[in-house]
This record gives C-alpha cells, sequence and structure tokens, in this order.
C-alpha cells in the first residue's frame, strides 16, 4: 500500500469500481497483494502496484520507504499482513488510470469525510502526529466494537 503526496498535500486515491470484490465503491490508496517471489521484497510489490494502478514509477516519487507494517488476525486462520509505504510525487505527472477504478487526489483534511476503510483511517490519523522516520508497527483490535490500531515502534537494541 502506497500513501504517495502531491506538492499541495493531497494524497492519491483509487476509487474502486462498485462491482469490485474488495471494498467495492470505497477510495483506497494504491497498493495490492504481494506476487510470487516478492515476499521478501514488498518495496517492489509496490513500485510494481504503482505502476499498474497509476503509471507512476519510482522516477516520479521522491522518498517512498516503508513507515508502517500493520497485522491482523482473521479469524485465528490468517494474519495478514499490510507494507504501507510513504512517498511524494516530485512534479506534476499524468497518471494511468486501471482497470481497477478511478484515480483523484484528495486533501488531507478532507479524507475523514470520505469513504475509506477504519486501516486508512487510522494510518492517516497516527502519521499526522508521527511526523518522522521511523517504521511503525500497528495491530489491529477493537474497542467497544470499533476498529482500532495499538502502535508500536519497530526498533533494535543494537
Amino acid at each position: 500500500m502506497a500513501f504517495i503526496f502531491n506538492k499541495k498535500n493531497e494524497l492519491l486515491f483509487l476509487q474502486k469500481k462498485t462491482t469490485s470484490p474488495f471494498l467495492p465503491g470505497m477510495l483506497v490508496p494504491i497498493g495490492g497483494h504481494l506476487e510470487e517471489g516478492e515476499i521478501s521484497d514488498p518495496y517492489r510489490a509496490c513500485l510494481r502496484e504503482l505502476e499498474e494502478e497509476t503509471g507512476l514509477t519510482d522516477e516520479h516519487i521522491q522518498g517512498l520507504s516503508l513507515k508502517y507494517m500493520v497485522f491482523r488476525n482473521k479469524s485465528n486462520r490468517e494474519i495478514r499482513t499490510q507494507y504501507v509505504f510513504f512517498g511524494v510525487l516530485m512534479h506534476d505527472q499524468p497518471l494511468v488510470e486501471s482497470e481497477e477504478g478511478s484515480l483523484s487526489w484528495i486533501p488531507i483534511k478532507q479524507i475523514e469525510s470520505k469513504s475509506v476503510s477504519a486501516t486508512t483511517l487510522e494510518i492517516i490519523r497516527h502519521a499526522s502526529t508521527h511526523q518522522d522516520d521511523h517504521v511503525w508497527v500497528g495491530t489491529m483490535r477493537s474497542i467497544k466494537r470499533k476498529p482500532a490500531i495499538t502502535w508500536a515502534l519497530l526498533e533494535d537494541w543494537e
């Protein structure tokens, strides 16, 4: 998953088609699944998804780096991991839309009022108060039936 900012401090989102099997009709950051051979290289997967969904390449994006890893225990059968990258579009670049939906730039202040996932909201809220170069690990949970993420800094003791 990639949160790409432009110089106006807007975020690039994909409006999913209403027929999409995953988050139909919702606004989502650019991203997708890891393919075979990408398990140990989520950065490469992020670049692939960016190019497939927007036409953007690493030459267009400054500072694309891992900012979050979010974990979810799905029905005690599967641990889902999301790698979340942040970057900045260096200069205006025409976007190439994919078959998955339409692209739009959304001002940060408007995101809370849009149809986005709870995960997206939690990441944006956290990122707005933690503008640093650290990598954060989040675990999903429910607090009084509301989605929440518990955050911890990913560090090494050496």
